[in-house]
C-alpha cells in the first residue's frame, strides 16, 4: 500500500501496519491480508508493507507511524524452509513472490522485520505472528544451524508474539492498545520516547487477557495464576534433547486442550503463553470469510504470483485438523478442533467468484488443512452436539490424545462424510458452475468408514487424479508419523480403482511420499521401492523430511528417540537423508525415463492431512 492510497481512503493516519514476507494477495487465503480485513471491518485503519526491502526503511516508512501497533509475518512458511531444500540448497524459486522468483523476503524474515520497525519507529509497540513465530515460540531446534535457538520473541525483541490463528487475538490487542492511547499512554504515538518499548506497553495483568499470547517478563512481575503449565527451561533443552521432546509434548498438550498457561523459563527472563484462542465459530467464520475480498494480487505487483493463480479458484470450508500427524506443523498452528463455515456461507463465496471476468467455471479445490473434515465435532469436547452443530465454546478440553484419528479413530470424533458430499453436489449445482473438483487433502481413513460416500467422491469430484498422503509402506514409520497403516491406503487403492473403472473414468491417485523420516532405515525405504516398483510407479511428489521447527519430529529427529524415550535410527548427515531420496527418485532398472521429483507447494496453507 501507498500514501496515495491512504489519501483516497480519507486517512491521515494508520491504526495498524501489518508487515508480510509474502506478496500482497487479498485474498482469504493470504494470513496477513485476511487479518487486515478483519481489523478494518472492526473500524481500524491498517495500511500492508509486503516483502519490504532489508537494507532500506523507505518500504516500512511509506505510510507513517502507525498509532497503535505494527504486525510481523514472515509469510505462509517459515522463511528458512522458504529459502532451502531439504538438503540446504538455496531454492530458486518462491511461490508468494511476483515472477515466482527466490530472493524477495530475508532468512528469518520474522527478525529482520522487527529489527527494521525498532529502526524505523523507536518505541512503536510490534507483535508477531504466523507460522514462523508460531512454532518458534518457545526454545526449539533449527534444522539449518543444527542447533536449539531460543524463542523467537526474545531474538526480535518484539513486545508480543500471537500463536496459531490470530483473529481473536489481535483484535484484543487492538482494543487494548486503543484503550492505552485514549487513556493518555503515547507508546503507540508519534510523540512516543525512543527508549524500548516495554517501558510503555500494557503491564502484565493486561497482556494475560490476550488469548493465544507469548510475552516475556520477570519472574517477579508475575501474579499468582489458577493453573500454570512449566515447560522445560530454554538451558534444560539446550543441555538435553530429551527435554525437547518433553517440552513438545507439553506444548501439544496446552494447544489442544486449552487450559492452562504456560510458562517457561530463559535465563533470567520468563516466557509467559497464555491459553490459546477459542476457534472461530460458525458466524464467526461466516463473517470473516464474507468480508470483500478482491481475490487478486495488488496492483502494484506487476508479476504473477504462483501461489495466487494456484488458489484463485479454490475454497477455503473449514480450518484445523484432528490428523494431528507428528511432522504437521498446520496441526499445531491451526489446532485439532474444527471451525468449520455454513454451507451458505460457502455457496455464497462461489456465487461471488463466479461473477469475476476471470471466472472459468470450474472449483478447482475444495476443503481445508484436510479435505473431508467439513463440521467434524468433538463430542467429548462439544457435550452432546451433533456432527455439524457449531464447534468447541472454548471450554478447557478433557481430551489427552494428540490425534482424533491415531493410532485410531477417536469415537468421539464425528464427521458426516454424506453430508460433505451434499454441499459439494448443491456447489456444482450453482448456474455458473461446470465442475467441482477436490484434488487434495482427502483422509482416506475417514472416507473408507462410509464406502458410498468413498464412491460418491471418486465418481463425481475428482478430476483425473487425486493426491494422497500415504507417506510411507512402513507401518513402524507410519506410526511414527502418526498415519494409518499402510493396508488401509491400499485398500482406498484398491476401492478408487475399481470405482473409476466402474464409472469408465481415467483416474490416478498421485500419492506424496517421504524419506529420511526419523526412524526409517534404508530397508524401509528399499521396502516402499519394491512396492512402487511392483505397481509401476514412478514417485513425482517426493520429499525428504526437514525437521521444521516445534514438531514433534523435529524432536524425535534431535533427540534420536520417540515419543516415549525409545532409541531411533535418524539418517542425520547429507549422505544418509540422499542414499534414502534416492531410492524413490532415482529409475528403476526397467525405467525407461528418470522421474522428475516435485516439490511441494501449498499455496493456500493446506497440509497433507
Amino acid at each position: 500500500m501507498s500514501r496515495a492510497e491512504m489519501d483516497a481512503l480519507g486517512w491521515d493516519e494508520l491504526d495498524v501496519l501489518l508487515v508480510s514476507g509474502d506478496a500482497y494477495v487479498d485474498h482469504p487465503s493470504f494470513g496477513v491480508p485476511l487479518l487486515g480485513r478483519w481489523l478494518t471491518a472492526h473500524g481500524f485503519r491498517v495500511g500492508i508493507v509486503a516483502q519490504p526491502g532489508w537494507d532500506t526503511l523507505e518500504d516500512i516508512q511509506r505510510m507513517g507511524r502507525p498509532r497503535l501497533f505494527a504486525g510481523v509475518g514472515a509469510g505462509a512458511l517459515d522463511s528458512m524452509l522458504a529459502h532451502y531444500t531439504a538438503f540446504r540448497k538455496i531454492r530458486r524459486d518462491d511461490a508468494y513472490t511476483p515472477g515466482g522468483g527466490a530472493g524477495a523476503r530475508p532468512n528469518r524474515a520474522c527478525i529482520v522485520y522487527t529489527n527494521l520497525l525498532r529502526r524505523a519507529f523507536p518505541g512503536l509497540f510490534v507483535a508477531l505472528g504466523g507460522i514462523e513465530a508460531s512454532l518458534r515460540r518457545i526454545a526449539h531446534y533449527d534444522f539449518w544451524t543444527d542447533k536449539i535457538r531460543r524463542s523467537i520473541l526474545l531474538d526480535s525483541k518484539a513486545d508480543l508474539l500471537l500463536y496459531g490463528m490470530a483473529e481473536r487475538g489481535i483484535l484484543d490487542l487492538a482494543q487494548c492498545l486503543t484503550q492505552h492511547v485514549d487513556q493518555g499512554d503515547t507508546s503507540g504515538s508519534p510523540s512516543a520516547p525512543s527508549s524500548p518499548s516495554d517501558v510503555n506497553r500494557p503491564d502484565v495483568h493486561t497482556l494475560l487477557r490476550l488469548p493465544g499470547a507469548a510475552f516475556a517478563c520477570r519472574p517477579e512481575e508475575l501474579p499468582p495464576l489458577p493453573s500454570t503449565l512449566e515447560l522445560p527451561s530454554h538451558e534444560a533443552i539446550q543441555a538435553s534433547p530429551d527435554a525437547l521432546l518433553q517440552a513438545t509434548v507439553m506444548l501439544e498438550k496446552h494447544v489442544h486442550q486449552g487450559r492452562d498457561t504456560a510458562l517457561h523459563r530463559i535465563g533470567d527472563r520468563l516466557l509467559v503463553l497464555t491459553p490459546p484462542a477459542a476457534p472461530l465459530s460458525e458466524a464467526e467464520m461466516d463473517a470473516l470469510y464474507g468480508l470483500p475480498f478482491a481475490r487478486r494480487a495488488h496492483p502494484s505487483h506487476d508479476k504473477p504470483i504462483p501461489a495466487a493463480e494456484m488458489i484463485a479458484s479454490s475454497v477455503t470450508t473449514h480450518r484445523g485438523c484432528g490428523g494431528g500427524c507428528s511432522f504437521c506443523s498446520l496441526a499445531l498452528h491451526q489446532g485439532r478442533r474444527i471451525s468449520s463455515r455454513s454451507k451458505r456461507s460457502i455457496l455464497e463465496e462461489v456465487e461471488r467468484m463466479s461473477a469475476t471476468p476471470d471466472w472459468k467455471g470450474v472449483i478447482s479445490d475444495v476443503g481445508g488443512p484436510s479435505a473431508n473434515m467439513w463440521r467434524a465435532v468433538c463430542t467429548l469436547d462439544d457435550g452432546k452436539k451433533k456432527t455439524g452443530e457449531e464447534g468447541w465454546d472454548g471450554k478447557p478440553s478433557p481430551c489427552r490424545r494428540a490425534s482424533c484419528l491415531h493410532p485410531t479413530i477417536c469415537r468421539h470424533f464425528r464427521v458426516d462424510q454424506q453430508a460433505i458430499l451434499a454441499m459439494l453436489e448443491e456447489v456444482s449445482h450453482l448456474s455458473e458452475v461446470r465442475h467441482v473438483r477436490v484434488a487434495s487433502g482427502v483422509r482416506y481413513d475417514l472416507l473408507l468408514q462410509d464406502p458410498q460416500a468413498a464412491d460418491h467422491l471418486i465418481r463425481r469430484f475428482v478430476g483425473g487424479q487425486l493426491k494422497l498422503a500415504p507417506e510411507h509402506a512402513s507401518d513402524k514409520v507410519l506410526h511414527l508419523m502418526r498415519k494409518p497403516g499402510f493396508k488401509v491406503f491400499e485398500q482406498f487403492l484398491n476401492l478408487f480403482q475399481h470405482q473409476s473403472a466402474q464409472a469408465d473414468k481415467q483416474q490416478f491417485v498421485v500419492p506424496y511420499l517421504m524419506s529420511a523420516f526419523p526412524g526409517c532405515t534404508t530397508q524401509d525405504m528399499a521396502a516402499l521401492a519394491d512396492w512402487l516398483r511392483r505397481k509401476g510407479w514412478r514417485p513425482q511428489q517426493v520429499q525428504c523430511f526437514v525437521p521444521t521447527p516445534g514438531t514433534m519430529a523435529s524432536a524425535m529427529y534431535h533427540a534420536g528417540k520417540d515419543q516415549q524415550g525409545h532409541p531411533l535410527f535418524v539418517a542425520r548427515t547429507d549422505a544418509q537423508r540422499l542414499a534414502q531420496h534416492r531410492m524413490l527418485v532415482e529409475p528403476q532398472p526397467h525405467s525407461q525415463s528418470r522421474p522428475r521429483p516435485r516439490k511441494r507447494k501449498q499455496p493456500n496453507g493446506e497440509g497433507r492431512g
